[in-house]
């Protein structure tokens, strides 16, 4: 199957805007001066860990030239482009988690990684994490990278003075519902004052939602969006709202660091890559953060993968290198480099991975992300699920930051979705 722009646009692959890619490298072409052929890698800042792909350039350098090039700005956008126009394609392609199931339905413009060898790795890994790099005909497209387990941070002092639990296994216990999490937020706020448990509603919506086995639509291609699943996620963030635990403040603002900092939001829900978050962005409130289990269980946001293009013209080399970049050791050093929650459960014994975090107190947050990581729900994702997921999660943040009436909010999504199902072909 042709990978043509209808079909881009059909599984919601295309981007805004076509953008201009002059003067990267061809895949496999042989360098000026090279003993080998040149493989060249597509990913973005963070996509893997800076070390480990020097280490993979100088390891595989007397057979390879890799080229690991970082590609900015909006990184779909110019793989699909590229893809459509069938040139200067990399040999190697990132693909981010949240865009995984629209690369499927093309699976055929990947290598089938089965055909490499890749069940033999497949008891390294995840096994959930695993089955979302598989399209439905079986074709392994995506070799795991990461993983985002999702953790309630929180500042133990705060919680402390308004008597809450503080230690982490006491908020993990104490913690662990949805309910027993907006009473906890009632308590906060009425203890001291101008302090909110959430910075909005929405992170109550997206974690409840991972939390269970649906999402927007089935392997039918119908919409389920209007069912119980998505239903109750958003009963839970109207509740949250409804019970004054939310602040005004939009997340990721200098507004809500300086919150974060001053202890005004000592709680926050999201994956295990925003304790580099947390340590980039309010250095100064080290040592005062503790990691706890998600509250109504174990949730995932992110976790990319690595997929081999056709274009590629020695795929055995270039899965061999994809292999030993994403082996357990080298998974063990992503976290430690650029907080890549490794998706091989043995990294999470390794020593490096279980040293005492200074920013979060000395607390081994492994203790808490490893355990999550292993018990995610698992979740068909299908490729119109963002299309048709968009308008309800815009209509409850209006909710949440504008005050929009909820019953009018859930209305207005369900006729957007409508309307976007009918043209992609989705059943409503």
């Amino acid at each position: 199957m042709r990978l043509s722009r209808r079909g881009l646009l059909r599984a919601g692959l295309a981007g805004t805007a076509a953008t201009a890619l002059g003067g990267l490298a061809s895949g496999c072409a042989v360098p000026t001066g090279s003993t080998g052929r040149n493989m060249v890698l597509w990913y973005w800042s963070g996509g893997l860990s800076d070390t480990v792909v020097k280490q993979a350039r100088s390891r595989y350098g007397s057979t390879v030239d890799l080229q690991a090039i970082q590609i900015g700005g909006y990184y779909r956008s110019k793989l699909i482009t590229t893809m459509a126009g069938r040139a200067h394609l990399p040999d190697i392609a990132g693909l981010k988690g949240e865009d995984m199931a629209s690369y499927l339905p093309n699976a055929d413009q990947f290598v089938d990684l089965r055909t490499l060898g890749a069940e033999k790795y497949k008891s390294q890994y995840l096994s959930w994490k695993w089955d979302q790099g598989i399209a439905d005909d079986g074709t392994m497209v995506g070799f795991p990278i990461d993983c985002g387990p999702v953790a309630h941070y929180y500042q133990p002092a705060v919680f402390e003075k308004a008597g809450l639990p503080s230690e982490p296994a006491d908020v993990s216990r104490e913690i662990d519902t949805w309910e027993k999490f907006f009473a906890a937020g009632v308590q906060l706020k009425k203890r001291i004052p101008g302090t909110y448990l959430l910075t909005d509603i929405t992170s109550v919506f997206t974690m409840s939602v991972n939390q269970g086995t649906k999402q927007y639509v089935d392997k039918d291609r119908h919409f389920i969006g209007d069912q119980e699943h998505i239903k109750a996620a958003w009963a839970l963030a109207v509740e949250a709202k409804r019970r004054a635990i939310v602040s005004s403040i939009v997340s990721g603002t200098p507004d809500a660091l300086s919150a974060q900092e001053n202890g005004k939001l000592p709680s926050n829900l999201n994956a295990s890559w925003s304790t580099s978050d947390l340590k980039l962005g309010v250095p100064k409130t080290k040592g005062r953060w503790r990691v706890a289990n998600c509250p109504g269980g174990p949730s995932n946001i992110g976790g990319s993968f690595l997929a081999i293009t056709k274009a590629c013209r020695e795929p055995e080399k270039a899965f061999e290198i994809i292999t030993w970049l994403l082996n357990p050791a080298n998974q063990a050093q992503g976290f430690v480099d650029a907080g890549l929650f490794p998706s091989t459960p043995a990294s999470y014994g390794m020593k490096k991975l279980q040293e005492p975090d200074p920013f979060f107190g000395g607390q081994n947050t492994m203790d808490v992300f490893g355990p999550a990581a292993q018990k995610i729900p698992v979740a068909y994702n299908s490729p119109y699920d963002i299309a048709l997921g968009q308008p309800v999660k815009d209509e409850i943040k209006n909710v949440g930051v504008l005050g929009k009436d909820p019953d009018q909010a859930w209305k207005d999504a369900m006729s957007k979705c409508r309307r976007i199902a009918q043209h992609l072909g989705v059943s409503f």
